[in-house]
């Protein structure tokens, strides 16, 4: 082989700057030739090549299966010169294939030498197996040579540049999806600094810090195990000093910082701040920085998601006004006290007597105050209550162990009079008691309890604590007596079902209704469905009712298909029905019956009902839905029991509770009804709004974002011949 040692190119390529993915000091060149003297000669030629302030490291292969063998073992061979004619003609042909379709090493380029052009590959071959180049031995003089090598090596470190980006994108939509879903800040924060870990190439030792809430407080949001102590606490009860520093300096200068030990890593959100401190060896490579970044944009958003769930999570626990746990929390937590060998706690509920009297003549605001300064007296007096908890606007529920409750002592801290502003108010207040040996095993039943005493203190006006006895019979009586009658009733067919119609609030087209039952008294009036509903699925009657309805909806939709009027409507089912084994084939088989259309039929479950046997439901429901029923949730907002198994649902659509609509647009109703309809387009749903009665709440609602709406602006509930009218009127 011909040597010009002054011929020289790409002398310029000492000013370039290697790639960052660079593992090796070296290129591997790799010699592939059956003649010895071609690899003398080839390395003397090459010898004191650099480029990009690498040197060449040769390895040497004399046949085609020996180069095989080679490429196999040393997974960092850049470049090979490959003989195409050794122990066979095509030997070296075979060698790319194998190297290509076996080895699958696609990053490896390739040159072709030949002493023999008439055994020059076909340029579909070239093409195919992917050659850099191909040149005859007497062609590559020294510098042609290093000219293909040096293409050769470009080609292979840009090869090498978008295979490491292939992955790392991979992996940061392996880690983004890994984070996903998640609604608790614990896992949450544990996920994150796991998969930020696997993308810096880093042990996951680290922490979240930052704020749920609208204060500037930071706190622990999480991280990995070692400190999941102190979630929840100030930054400053964390024992390191060094993390306090670095995430207070990322916060403060919002920036990321970086040193030889650690990373601190700023995420940004619409109001909020949080970082996130990781451990490391060395500082990131500019593009684990890249990739990190692309990351970090990933768990803002999984951070809001959160931060969201937080908020509807208080929502359904935590009453707004006065940050203690509300009714529900309150009958799911007095549960645990049922006890029937033990009467160690009482439970009080305390009535505000005429509130709505100060609401009315000084105002909501100085309510509010007041209702704030029953609360703080209430924590002041008895730090160790196991629940203090606002059951209703002015009804507080007060858990005691025996021995801190003393009437005396009790009426004391109420009768001091309580600052609500600029007014000083003396309050009356009526009390409820119900001893531990008589709590029930579900906690609304326990509340009862507490109410039926309440009410009888409310009666006598002399005596502001009534303790329940079970000698106060006189309201189940008048419950069973209700039962009775309702059972009576529905076997001579005298329930009805009225309908409300439901509108798209964008355009106010009627685009179905809701099925209700309503029970007529006799007098012309009509038995609340408050009333008579639970009774009804406490005594077994829910079931039997509930399928009657549907088949008068099936029967209603079909005398409307009749008229030319096709929209859906919608069929209330509770906990009893779900437990009718085979529910779901018992409503296929219904509307099969009347041959109704399963996109016409809605069903609409309570999140009592989701929570309930949780595991069956679903199935029940993702049955109903591959048959082409809609599922909604009714009255969101109010339980949130089912919050966390959400995306488990097979949903269309959430009914936001008349709660949060009657005072829109207050600004605390504003907040939930605005969570709940961003949460259902973050999922996909659709959301209306019940309730509706004045049009600046519809407005609201429209701003919002929400979907559809029903409410005695539009239409009362009405019956069958009063709906027809209607609709035919709209249509």
């Amino acid at each position: 082989m011909a040597s010009e040692s002054n011929d020289f190119l790409f002398s310029d390529q000492d000013d370039e700057q290697p790639l960052e993915e660079s593992v090796s000091d070296f290129w591997d060149v790799l010699i592939v030739d059956d003649d010895p003297e071609i690899h003398s000669v080839t390395k003397l030629a090459l010898s004191g090549v650099e480029f990009w302030d690498k040197t060449l490291r040769f390895h040497h292969a004399y046949s085609g299966a020996e180069a095989l063998t080679v490429l196999k073992e040393n997974l960092s061979i850049s470049v090979v010169l490959l003989d195409v004619v050794m122990e066979s003609d095509d030997a070296g042909l075979q060698v790319v294939k194998q190297v290509r379709e076996c080895l699958n090493n696609h990053n490896v380029r390739i040159i072709l030498r030949t002493g023999q052009p008439g055994y020059a590959p076909e340029e579909k071959v070239i093409r195919e197996y992917d050659i850099n180049d191909y040149k005859t031995k007497t062609e590559l003089t020294r510098s042609k040579l290093i000219t293909s090598l040096v293409t050769a090596i470009r080609s292979y470190e840009q090869v090498c540049q978008l295979e490491f980006q292939s992955r790392a994108l991979n992996n940061i939509l392996y880690a983004s999806k890994a984070i996903l879903g998640f609604t608790d800040i614990k896992a949450f924060t544990m996920a994150v600094i796991k998969q930020l870990s696997f993308i810096l190439d880093c042990e996951p030792k680290g922490v979240v810090c930052g704020s749920l809430e609208d204060d500037n407080q930071i706190c622990v949001l999480g991280g990995c195990a070692e400190y999941n102590s102190f979630i929840g606490q100030g930054i400053e009860q964390l024992d390191d000093g060094r993390i306090i520093l670095q995430v207070k300096n990322c916060l403060e200068q919002s920036q990321h910082q970086h040193t030889d030990i650690d990373s601190t890593y700023l995420l940004k959100s619409k109001n909020r701040q949080a970082a996130i401190y990781l451990e490391t060896e060395h500082i990131p490579s500019p593009s684990q920085l890249q990739f990190a970044e692309i990351f970090l944009t990933n768990v803002s958003v999984g951070l809001d998601n959160v931060r969201l769930f937080n908020r509807l999570r208080d929502a359904a626990y935590k009453d707004i006004l006065t940050g203690l746990s509300n009714r529900n929390d309150f009958m799911n937590k007095i549960e645990r006290f049922y006890q029937p060998n033990k009467n160690d706690y009482v439970f009080l509920l305390i009535d505000v007597a005429h509130f709505s009297d100060i609401n009315n003549g000084l105002g909501q605001e100085i309510g509010n105050l007041l209702l704030m300064a029953i609360v703080e007296r209430l924590e002041q007096e008895y730090p160790n209550a196991e629940l203090i908890s606002r059951i209703g606007a002015d009804v507080f529920g007060l858990l005691l162990p025996k021995e801190q409750y003393d009437l005396e002592l009790l009426r004391e801290h109420l009768s001091l009079p309580f600052n609500a502003g600029e007014h000083i108010l003396p309050i009356n207040f009526k009390i409820g008691l119900c001893n531990q040996s008589d709590f029930q095993q579900a906690g609304i039943e326990t509340l009862k309890l507490g109410y039926i005493a309440l009410n009888q203190a409310k009666k006598q006006s002399m005596e502001a604590v009534v303790t329940y006895t079970p000698d106060m019979e006189e309201k189940m009586a008048w419950r069973l007596g209700i039962i009775r009658q309702l059972r009576q009733d529905f076997e001579q067919r005298k329930l009805e079902v009225w309908f409300q119609p439901q509108l798209d609030l964008t355009t106010l087209k009627i685009i179905g209704c809701e099925a209700l039952l309503r029970w007529p008294s006799g007098n012309g009036q009509y038995i609340s469905p408050a009333i008579f509903v639970p009774m009804a699925e406490d005594a077994g009657l829910i079931v039997d009712i509930g399928q009657w309805v549907l088949e008068q909806a099936c029967m209603q939709q079909k005398r409307l298909e009749a008229i030319g009027i096709e929209i859906s409507i919608a069929v209330n089912v509770s906990v009893p029905q779900f437990k009718v084994k085979g529910y779901a084939q018992q409503v296929k088989d219904t509307l099969n019956q009347y041959q109704v259309k399963p996109q016409f039929i809605e069903l609409e479950v309570t999140e009592s009902v989701v929570m309930d046997e949780l595991a069956g439901v679903i199935t029940t429901l993702k049955e109903l839905k591959e048959f082409g029923i809609e599922i909604a949730i009714d009255d969101f907002g109010t339980g949130f029991s089912s919050l966390s198994y959400l995306q488990q649902l097979p949903l269309d659509r959430l009914k936001i509770d008349r709660a949060f609509v009657k005072d829109l647009p207050d600004k605390d109703s504003e907040a939930i009804a605005a969570l709940i309809i961003s949460l259902g387009a973050r999922l996909g749903l659709k959301t209306i709004a019940e309730g509706v009665e004045t049009q600046a709440q519809a407005d609201y609602l429209l701003e919002l974002g929400c979907d559809e709406v029903q409410g005695f602006m539009y239409a009362k509930p009405m019956p069958e011949k009063e709906l027809i009218t209607y609709l035919q009127a709209k249509h």
